[in-house]
């Protein structure tokens, strides 16, 4: 009987933390989660679709290969048992049977194979884009600078984003402020706001040149449909085409150090008119140069000892 109790609430115990651990870490995968919220988004982007329909599609064959295993698994442990009498055979080969269990799953994984692939390709080409963003990472905020629109080189747009102030107030230890409390047009935005949101037009392909200035971090935008690891010393090329005006917020998805978790991104998509004033707005303030990595300025101080 204590030996029944003690599996019976191991059970429990084990049901309970696998509800707390799937909370979790649900939270934890999506950038901007949302309540009841099962899937990774469709996305916004002319490309998005793509990755939205191999997970379903992948999911799906998990599933089905998942029912027939476990099944079939069931039905040998129960009704085939011991107690009931069988016998087990003695055979140990049937090359029928090895045929059919080798050549599905290979059709299986080279139909994933051929969508995925097709899914890449479309996806490595950053060519005849209207708009080109460098997105820069740092420890621990985002930099964004404006390189060209419409064949145009841009001059002196950029600027760095960062941690909206509300939430840094709020993550302080001690602070006595509540996380729930910050909000944006009703929705709760603790962590995911930012003070200088990227603004980019919609139905425009935009080019995306992602690096970083000190360690490995990575841009993610669920609603974009992708994410790119910001490498220092390599730049990492994306392109979308958003389809619908919004906000679209994510996070650096690289650990990257003590603050990783406090660097946000937003992304405002605007009428290709709202962002064309929003740039000549730009173009007017005065430019913030990036900021020099700590091996910049150190080679600088060594090139100029005095």
């Amino acid at each position: 009987m204590i030996s029944g109790g003690m599996v019976r609430g191991g059970i429990r115990y084990a049901v309970r933390l696998g509800v707390i651990a799937g909370g979790l870490f649900s939270g934890v995968a999506m950038a901007n989660p949302h309540e009841w919220q099962l899937n990774m988004p469709r996305g916004v982007t002319e490309w998005s679709p793509e990755p939205y329909f191999l997970n379903n599609v992948t999911l799906g064959i998990c599933t089905v290969i998942g029912v027939l295993v476990f099944g079939a698994m069931g039905i040998a442990i129960f009704r085939f048992r011991k107690s009931r009498g069988a016998v087990a055979e003695k055979w140990v080969h049937n090359t029928k049977l090895e045929l059919v269990w080798t050549t599905i799953p290979f059709i299986i994984l080279a139909v994933l194979g051929y969508l995925a692939t097709g899914g890449l390709v479309s996806f490595a080409d950053t060519s005849h884009s209207e708009l080109t963003v460098k997105v820069t990472g740092y420890q621990w905020l985002w930099r964004y600078d404006y390189v060209d629109y419409q064949g145009q080189p841009i001059k002196d747009v950029g600027f760095m984003s960062k941690l909206d102030h509300q939430s840094d107030f709020t993550r302080q230890l001690k602070s006595g402020l509540d996380p729930n409390a910050v909000q944006e047009n009703g929705e709760n935005t603790y962590l995911l706001n930012v003070d200088h949101p990227l603004v980019v037009p919609v139905n425009t392909k935009i080019r995306f040149v992602i690096t970083a200035g000190d360690v490995i971090h990575s841009w993610w935008v669920p609603d974009l449909g992708w994410k790119v690891d910001a490498i220092p010393g390599i730049a990492n090329a994306a392109w979308a085409t958003i389809k619908v005006p919004g906000t679209y917020r994510g996070q650096c998805a690289e650990l990257c150090g003590q603050d990783h978790g406090f660097m946000p991104i937003v992304v405002k998509a605007v009428s290709r008119e709202e962002f064309e004033k929003w740039l000549s707005s730009q173009r007017q303030l005065p430019y913030q140069p990036a900021p020099q990595t700590a091996e910049v300025t150190t080679r600088t101080a060594q090139a100029n000892p005095g």
